[in-house]
């Protein structure tokens, strides 16, 4: 690294580090200062963060791998988190919680389920999913983050002890990083957070059209021409994906066979069924619902929702795409005769490393800095607000002093951090953590979630056995995932742990779903007056007529939600609007313009329907 570009980077750390204990002094006046900003930040900041916070260094380096490998298609691919979640919250889910008023999403459950043992129960059981997920996101951000930092960083930062090696290098640049986020991330709260991210958000931006615009500059179109196959840039695909790369390549068809996405059909139809449900369920207990809950009203949590949609994609993939054109050119060529997961997942360092020109270095890996330490701070932020607020307070200490909630928020932010950093240390490698997360644990959260918005009948008991079922199967998924190198080829525990996380989500919902049914239907149901106050404040739609009823006979004004399908049908047209921001700077970067253009036309079109049809609508809510 030159001078210029390690000045760049100190730069960029004394920076947020100084902004966001500067600002930290506004999180102090109470939890709700700490972990909602007071609901006093405006909709356009909260939007910016909550894009900053999923514009995360470990999933960048995991989609420029996916795309460099399967083209433009490889987009869906991320549908098994699913992205377009995003859209749901856009278009209804973000009011439906704004509503609730209240701190956390395990707290919002009690809203739903009342506050006797079975409401109780269910309170608890998110709370510790809501931590278990904090706690397996900063694991991921560790392995993401060690990867990139020792690949890029020219020092050594291996820590042995005589022949016992205590530390790698890139297990210490992980744990340096954590460290420095973590100082005023703990500091500051949710102020801190916010501000800290505004400004990580404009130099990720800034790097992001710097090496799109370095790649568009300096690789011809016959350099492109010369490497891509036309079925890379193909969006299109069958029931099968067939060999698309050139015999030159022939290891890159070989390596696609092996990762478990041949029945290509088969993957979409499974992600789209999970995606569904997942996307009705919600956002899980994390950052992106604290977002939502510091909006200031129903009003802002939507606009917030739509913004945060408009301002991640363009800019993410003009970065990912100029990335992976440069790593085309000039780093396909060296594996020719193999390639692996952890080739894949250290492109993005590589190409950093060595294609990119003094200046732009250092400020794309600032970018990519800020990129990490914005969506660990997210994390950092929202679980000890539901170790803190759902069950010290509630459970250990409920009368203390703020400031001794502030001071337990501190010791609950470092236990989330630590326990995080331990789960890092036994993960296998980026791509295992995400579809651990994406496929195992967020397959045991769809069921219940979905059915709380849905169906009046379903209780506190079916929320936590519902839960608690769908815990226990991942955890089980993520020990077999883990061990898979001890077990024999060809045993069933061998072909179990082999088989890729997303086509065992069937299982995980069944499992998960049996929980609720049997936990609903063996206790009694939550008490009417709940459900109506409930149904009453949120108006979701779904099975509710027995509540609607009673409502009418309380408050003849009631009215029904009946928007199912027009919602339905605004989230298509989200989806097919979000996806076109995903394609649009790809085509662009490849130099396939006609497709571009084509691109621009839906994003213009789905535009103008949602304005009518979404933004219109929004701009009517008075509460």
């Amino acid at each position: 690294m030159s001078i210029i570009d390690v000045l760049i980077v100190v730069l960029y750390i004394l920076l947020t580090i100084g902004v966001g204990v500067w600002i930290s002094k506004r999180a102090s006046k109470g939890l709700d200062s700490y972990f909602l900003g007071g609901n006093s930040i405006k909709w356009y900041y909260l939007g910016l963060s909550n894009g900053s916070g999923m514009f995360d260094v470990a999933g960048t380096a995991w989609m420029v791998g996916i795309l460099f490998l399967y083209g433009v298609k490889s987009f869906m691919f991320m549908w098994i988190w699913p992205i377009w979640n995003q859209i749901f919250v856009m278009v209804f889910l973000a009011a439906w919680i704004r509503r609730s008023n209240i701190m956390t999403g395990s707290e919002w459950i009690l809203t739903r389920f009342g506050n006797d043992k079975a409401g109780r129960a269910s309170h608890l059981i998110i709370a510790i999913f809501a931590i278990i997920t904090s706690v397996g996101f900063i694991a991921y951000f560790f392995e993401g983050v060690g990867k990139f930092m020792s690949i890029i960083l020219p020092w050594d930062m291996t820590l042995a002890f005589g022949n016992s090696v205590l530390l790698t290098s890139e297990q210490s640049y992980s744990l340096l990083i954590i460290f420095l986020t973590t100082i005023y991330t703990i500091k500051g709260g949710m102020f801190s957070v916010v501000a800290t991210e505004v400004l990580q958000y404009g130099i990720m931006v800034l790097a992001g059209i710097l090496v799109a615009g370095y790649a568009f500059f300096t690789i011809s179109d016959a350099q492109i021409t010369a490497i891509i196959p036309e079925e890379w840039k193909n969006i299109f695909f069958g029931t099968e994906l067939t060999p698309f790369w050139d015999s030159k390549y022939q290891a890159f068809n070989d390596f696609i066979d092996t990762q478990g996405y041949k029945m290509f059909g088969a993957f979409i139809g499974m992600s789209l069924l999970k995606g569904f449900f997942a996307s009705v369920a919600g956002p899980t207990p994390s950052y992106d619902m604290q977002r939502i809950l510091s909006t200031r009203n129903v009003k802002e949590a939507s606009y917030m929702s739509g913004f945060t949609n408009i301002i991640l994609f363009i800019p993410r993939y003009l970065l990912i795409g100029g990335i992976v054109v440069i790593a085309l050119v000039h780093i396909a060529p060296q594996m020719l005769t193999s390639i692996t997961n952890n080739d894949l997942e250290t492109i993005l360092p590589k190409v950093v490393n060595f294609h990119v020109p003094v200046g732009i270095k250092g400020l794309l890996l600032a970018g990519l800095l800020a990129a990490f330490m914005s969506t660990f701070s997210a994390f950092v932020n929202s679980g000890p607000a539901y170790i803190v607020n759902d069950i010290y307070k509630k459970y250990f200490k409920p009368e203390a002093s703020m400031k001794h909630y502030i001071h337990a928020s501190y010791w609950a932010s470092f236990a989330i951090v630590i326990l995080g950093v331990i789960m890092g240390f036994f993960a296998d490698s980026i791509n295992g953590i995400t579809l651990w997360i994406t496929s195992a644990l967020y397959g045991g959260y769809v069921a219940a979630n979905f059915l709380k918005w849905v169906w009046w009948r379903f209780n506190g008991w079916g929320y936590f056995w519902g839960m608690l079922a769908g815990l226990l199967i991942a955890t089980a998924q993520f020990i077999l995932d883990i061990n898979k190198a001890n077990f024999t080829e060809g045993t069933w525990l061998y072909s179990l742990a082999h088989i890729p996380p997303i086509y065992l989500f069937p299982i995980f919902f069944v499992f998960s779903l049996l929980g609720c049914f049997l936990g609903t239907y063996l206790s009694k149901p939550t008490e009417m007056s709940v459900l109506v106050n409930f149904y009453k404040n949120i108006r979701p739609w779904g099975l509710w007529h027995p509540v609607y009823v009673q409502l009418k006979q309380e408050d003849s004004t009631a009215v029904k939600n009946t928007d199912f399908w027009k919602d339905m049908g605004n989230c298509v047209i989200g989806i097919v609007w979000q996806s076109s921001q995903i394609l649009i700077p790809i085509f662009l970067l490849i130099r396939d313009y006609p497709k571009m253009w084509w691109s621009i036309a839906v994003f213009a079109l789905t535009t103008a329907i949602l304005k009518f049809t979404w933004l219109d609508v929004v701009k009517k809510y008075k509460d």
